[in-house]
């Protein structure tokens, strides 16, 4: 179905995009949804693609544990770098814009690493190659939540398992190409792809920047300030988010090599790891929406931690190729859910800002984990480095536990129509309502006696 409005070329001018006053009619609500699933997917696929090929590109550059996790480490520091001006970019320029070119530059770098030869080389290419996926990270996670305020009921915990089947994808593709094709034919043919669905993708996601008003500051009861942010909450969410994420990054780049090494696996059976692993994280975040409901907040998050816990501990312990690969299963269930949960809570408190800076804090541990892994396994060995992962995630369990404190699981509201989303956070219920009929209806209830934490909404919006 489409929606009458400019067409796609001229939506694309000079023009078109320095003319923000200009009202067009934007895609429909289910045609934004597939695009942003795809830019989902697709980051999902170029992560995977080169985790698959980790150990491919340390033998090819001559990488031992310390230098690839100093060139992982370029990776994460590019990444971290671009998420704030991300964050510019999108408020400037508009969230389905920044999106679009993110993706675009993400697919064309992704074939970066495949034509690195010596570990400085390897290094240059990641640093780019990691600025350009921590601005899709960014744009992605906006526009996400921009969904999510458009449909009126949860979208991103959906979205983000597009990432873990892009990420499956991208796996068991990279496993099967490493028995037949050199890293770099292989990691262009990536590049290609992604260009591929890019070229549908792209036009979607700026054409929902059309016709948008600007964000309006929600008041909040009690008479905070419009036009700052809830600082503190942002950077506890993104806490939280890393404190998993850690995981994900550990064993996107790590865990092939785990298996590889500690439990001599084939090559295609040590990518069917990290294949076990996203495959089971985007099943569980599937199942996100009813789980919440089924179990509530605390009881998914903290039990989700802990069986991530028990999972990286058996697969760091064992000697079978089976209870490797079931270990990495259990992290991937036991982790879906939080980061996308408390991404989705920063962006509507925030807009492209929270996003921003939660992401930044929440990404801290996906993209650094792995040069920290490479430290601690240059010197204790990699089973004992990769069991940080089963800490980090009873760190995480912990952290929830603080947040939302021990009197609420669930928060009771009173009966009002929309979707009322609960809030991770505080000792006392409160929660965010995206009311039927558009980003811009946006109304928050709390109920009496929040306490401290009423400060910290002091904006709420959508970007």
């Amino acid at each position: 179905m489409s929606v009458p409005g400019p067409s796609p070329s001229r939506t694309r001018t000079p023009s078109r995009l320095r003319a923000p006053g200009v009202r067009t009619a934007p895609p429909s609500l289910s045609r934004l949804r597939v695009a942003v699933a795809v830019l989902f997917g697709l980051d999902g696929f170029v992560f995977g693609s080169w985790a698959a090929r980790v150990p491919d590109v340390s033998a090819a550059t001559g990488a031992g544990h310390t230098a690839l996790g100093v060139a992982l480490l370029c990776l994460s520091l590019g990444a971290l770098a671009c998420m704030q001006l991300s964050a510019a970019v999108c408020r400037r320029f508009g969230t389905g814009r920044t999106s679009a070119l993110a993706g675009i530059g993400a697919s064309a770098c992704a074939a970066l690493p495949g034509f690195a030869t010596s570990v400085p080389a390897l290094c240059a290419t990641l640093l780019v190659f990691g600025a350009t996926t921590g601005a899709v990270n960014v744009a992605a996670n906006s526009v996400g939540v921009r969904v999510e305020a458009r449909a009126g009921r949860p979208q991103l915990s959906g979205l983000h398992a597009a990432f873990s089947a892009g990420g499956l994808l991208g796996a068991l593709i990279g496993g099967l190409a490493s028995a037949v094709v050199g890293v770099a034919p292989h990691l262009v043919g990536v590049a290609l792809v992604g260009l591929a669905a890019m070229t549908w993708v792209g036009p979607v996601l700026v054409a929902s920047d059309a016709g948008r008003p600007g964000a309006e500051p929600l008041v909040v009861p009690g008479g905070a300030a419009p036009g700052r942010r809830p600082t503190g909450v942002l950077v506890l969410l993104g806490s939280v988010a890393g404190a998993t994420a850690y995981g994900e990054g550990a064993l996107s780049d790590w865990g092939a090599l785990h298996l590889r090494e500690q439990v001599h696996a084939a090559p295609a059976l040590a990518a069917a790891g990290y294949a076990g692993f996203s495959s089971a994280m985007a099943v569980g975040r599937l199942a996100g929406g009813r789980l919440v409901v089924a179990v509530g907040e605390r009881r998914l998050l903290v039990g989700g931690a802990l069986l991530a816990a028990a999972g990286a501990l058996a697969a760091v312990t064992t000697s079978s190729l089976p209870v490797a690969l079931a270990g990495f299963v259990l992290v991937g269930l036991g982790l879906a859910n939080v980061f996308p949960l408390a991404i989705a809570r920063a962006g509507a408190l925030g807009g492209p800002s929270g996003v921003a800076l939660a992401t930044t804090v929440g990404y801290t541990g996906l993209l650094g984990g792995p040069p920290v892994i490479g430290l601690l396994a240059e010197r204790a060995g990699l089973p004992t480095a990769l069991g940080t992962v089963a800490v980090m995630a009873v760190l995480a369990a912990v952290l929830v536990l603080g947040i939302e404190g021990s009197a609420v699981r669930r928060p009771v509201l009173p009966a009002i129509p929309g979707w009322a989303q609960p809030v991770l956070f505080g000792r006392r219920p409160v929660a965010v309502q995206l009311r039927p009929g558009g980003e811009t209806a946006l109304a928050s209830r709390v109920r009496s006696g929040a306490g401290n934490y009423i400060r910290d909404l002091e904006l709420l919006e959508v970007g």
